[in-house]
């Protein structure tokens, strides 16, 4: 049977009655409504699968980057910590640094014997009033010096030196006039050190602190 005679024959097909078809007809019609089933069951079927998982494949992209975010969060906290420590470290290390209220006097002994080993001549070392801060207070010294340069120099680096903090400001630096050499300078400065307010201190100046700021 060449394609014209089964196409005649199709044409031909009772479409009320599949019952007279003949069996090729039949046959054919099966597995043609079968092959519809089976597109029909992928589409509704595996299709909404599909995209089900392709739903969960945008989940997990999205949870893996919300993963990565959050662990560089814990690696940058953890750096945030070791600054913090190395921070709390070098702060113990300057507050040791600071004397209390008892050894402020050995402090500017300290000094007094740093200008005489610098060889310079003393005509003025007067405490000033403290300033106290948050926790530490400054304490203050108006110091006038004669000496050469160089002896200027020596004072300057061995006060830097002390094992205590120790800073020179307003340094006002003048050639003596008159008698003597030269070479001779008078120095005015304020030599400040400070130190740590102990905590019967601390607590006197937050009462302080806190009715300033009332209106």
């Amino acid at each position: 049977m060449n394609a014209q005679d089964i196409l005649k024959e199709l044409q031909s097909l009772d479409a009320q009655n599949p019952g007279a078809w003949p069996s090729w007809a039949r046959n054919g019609a099966v597995i043609l409504v079968a092959v519809v089933l089976v597109m029909l069951g992928l589409y509704f079927v595996i299709k909404p699968q599909y995209e089900e998982l392709e739903q969960e494949r945008g989940k997990e992209a999205s949870l893996r980057e919300e993963f990565e975010r959050k662990q560089k969060k814990v690696a940058a906290l953890d750096a945030y910590k070791e600054q913090l420590a190395e921070m709390e470290r070098s702060f113990g290390t300057m507050l040791r640094q600071l004397p209390s209220k008892t050894e402020v006097a050995n402090l500017l002994q300290d000094i007094s014997q740093t200008r005489v080993a610098s060889a310079l001549e003393e005509e003025l070392f007067e405490p000033q009033a403290e300033a106290p801060k948050d926790f530490y207070a400054e304490v203050p010294n108006r110091i006038v010096v004669t000496g050469n340069y160089h002896e200027m120099g020596q004072f300057i680096s061995s006060v830097a030196a002390l094992p205590r903090i120790v800073t020179i400001d307003e340094v006002e630096l003048k050639p003596i006039g008159g008698q003597g050499s030269r070479s001779e300078l008078r120095m005015s400065a304020l030599a400040k050190t400070y130190r740590y307010l102990d905590d019967g201190e601390l607590m006197e100046a937050k009462p302080k602190k806190a009715g300033g700021r009332k209106p």
